[in-house]
């Protein structure tokens, strides 16, 4: 196949990254990059050899597709020009900062017939790849996702900033309809929520608990999911996994047989950027499609009214 014209919009943290990899996957040519700092531009341009544009507007007559990393505030309004420009797009998560601009993307996205896909990173790690097809009808998936402060994506709540990723992943488990949120959350050190709980009861009886905080005094990224015959505990962040099985049956004596699962070396986001090139090239569905980014946005955006119902009862209690 040949390769897509692509560009970056946003080189910060994340959007660096998918320009050095775009400029060094085979699928890829990487025409040009922007952003609004113009010398970190120019100094990412320089690094990956590529070209700078001052304007989304020209860079989008130059390529077929494009990755767009600026702040989620800004997601919406970019992802939009983009779409009607008939150019495909990958928009790190969350898709948009309300559901209702996420629906006119996906709409739009479908009108011109192009890729919309979304970052969701922790579907292409490697021992989610490995591990995924042991999880089968979860009764209870607990996770954890907790950093310390950074000071980056204080645009947007922990919800919307790390949480968001084991909703999308509870989902991708197909638990069926939410039920029922109830969540509870504070601000810290900025002023959007910095910690959150929440609980999300689906109507197949599976219950997810979540847990995400941006100031822990240490980094996890870890999700345990129990089912009817077994339990698969996960870490992100050591790429392994262990699966516990439990034999059924009458006989059943609580003997169980584990499994060690090691992912391996690949980076999740050349697999992520890899997927998208060949939902491009190919025109099928997107791994994480605009409409798996919507149903994990709605998801936050309930967890975040539950939250903000609970505030308000504790200040005027």
């Amino acid at each position: 196949m040949t390769r897509v014209r692509v560009g970056v919009i946003g080189v910060g943290h994340l959007g660096q990254h998918h320009a050095r990899l775009y400029a060094s996957l085979p699928g890829s040519t990487l025409v040009g990059i922007v952003d609004a700092d113009s010398r970190r531009a120019k100094d990412i341009a320089e690094r990956v050899g590529t070209a700078v544009y001052d304007d989304v507007g020209v860079l989008l007559k130059q390529v077929e597709a494009v990755s767009i990393a600026v702040p989620t505030s800004a997601h919406h309004a970019v992802a939009k020009q983009c779409l009607e420009a008939g150019v495909h797009v990958l928009v790190e998560k969350p898709i948009t900062v309300t559901p209702a601009e996420a629906q006119e993307l996906i709409a739009l996205a479908r009108a011109r017939k192009a890729v919309l896909q979304v970052g969701h990173i922790e579907r292409f790690n490697p021992v989610m790849l490995k591990a995924r097809s042991s999880i089968r009808q979860p009764l209870l998936v607990e996770c954890r996702r907790v950093s310390p402060f950074t000071g980056r994506s204080t645009d947007v709540d922990v919800v919307l900033d790390l949480m968001i990723h084991d909703l999308d992943m509870v989902l991708s488990f197909q638990p069926g309809a939410v039920t029922d949120v109830r969540a509870v959350g504070a601000p810290v050190v900025s002023d959007k929520v910095d910690v959150a709980h929440a609980w999300v009861t689906f109507d197949s009886g599976c219950v997810a608990t979540l847990t995400a905080s941006r100031v822990a005094s240490s980094r996890a990224r870890e999700m345990t999911v129990v089912q009817r015959d077994a339990c698969v505990s996960l870490d992100y962040q050591s790429r392994q996994a262990t699966v516990r099985r439990f034999p059924a049956g009458p006989r059943a004596s609580g003997e169980q047989v584990s499994e060690q699962i090691q992912g391996g070396d690949e980076e999740p986001l050349k697999l992520e950027l890899e997927a998208f090139l060949h939902a491009v090239q190919t025109g099928t569905q997107p791994v994480v499609s605009g409409q798996d980014g919507e149903a994990a946005l709605s998801l936050a955006d309930r967890v975040l009214e539950e939250i903000e119902t609970n505030r308000r009862r504790v200040q005027t209690a």
